[in-house]
């Protein structure tokens, strides 16, 4: 084939894309609904936070999970994250986005760590959401209000600001006791509005808080995987404080 023949082929293959594309985007795009806020909203989050045992949640000093091949030991009391993936592990501060980063056990220089602590960061916020996202309903910065979907009662929790994508809304769908059962999304980094997860296969950790370890959309199954609380560092293997260079 020449190089005429290349060209027209690729255009004609990106334009089988684009349509394809815009197949999905038109068939599976839903638009954000419009909430109405007021106490029915509060007494809703308030019901699924008692269903999840938000304050056993809150009374965890230690928890450690793997998601999408991100290790996660969190120290809750003083937010502090170690996150470890391929070579590279990372101690954060994400209250203030700064920490330390290493590469096949080597402390990396300043600009290349800056960058590898700001993209642990960003995985932080997006797996700890996916570990217990029910629990922010009442974060600063968020709005809650109530919507209709098919026929079906949601709560709207919109992030007015925090995170990596401020801007970002869920509405939770929760079964009688308050658990929920699945969410629909709008945000930005996913150009198709209104996708919906499962939230299932709920686990207790702790004194009884209930964490779902399954998400399924049409795709394959988004799983949180060594899901521990702890009392303390040593109760995941470490013999010093892990985050003792964080002090310094």
């Amino acid at each position: 084939m020449n190089s005429k023949g290349c060209l027209k082929w690729i255009a004609i293959s990106s334009g089988i894309m684009l349509a394809v594309l815009a197949i999905l985007y038109f068939s599976f795009n839903d638009k954000e609904p419009a909430g109405e806020r007021g106490a029915e909203a509060d007494v809703m989050a308030n019901k699924m936070l008692k269903a999840i045992n938000k304050e056993a949640w809150d009374s965890i000093p230690y928890v450690s999970w793997t998601f999408v091949n991100h290790d996660y030991v969190w120290d809750k009391k003083r937010h502090y994250v170690e996150v470890k993936w391929k070579k590279n592990r990372v101690l954060l501060n994400p209250n203030e986005i700064s920490g330390i980063a290493f590469s096949d056990g080597k402390l990396m220089e300043k600009d290349e760590g800056d960058k590898m602590v700001k993209k642990a960061w960003s995985f932080f916020c997006n797996d700890s959401f996916w570990l217990n996202a029910p629990s922010k309903v009442f974060d600063p910065g968020t709005e809650r209000s109530i919507v209709e979907i098919d026929g079906k009662k949601g709560l709207k929790i919109s992030y007015t600001s925090g995170g990596v994508t401020p801007g970002d809304s869920y509405v939770w769908f929760i079964d009688d006791n308050g658990l929920p059962k699945s969410y629909k999304m709008w945000v930005k980094i996913i150009p198709v509005g209104g996708l919906e997860f499962s939230w299932e296969d709920w686990i207790e950790i702790g004194a009884g808080a209930k964490i779902s370890t399954t998400h399924n959309n049409k795709g394959p199954a988004l799983k949180l995987t060594n899901i521990k609380s702890g009392n303390s560092f040593e109760d995941f293997g470490f013999e010093a404080d892990p985050f003792e260079d964080l002090l310094r």
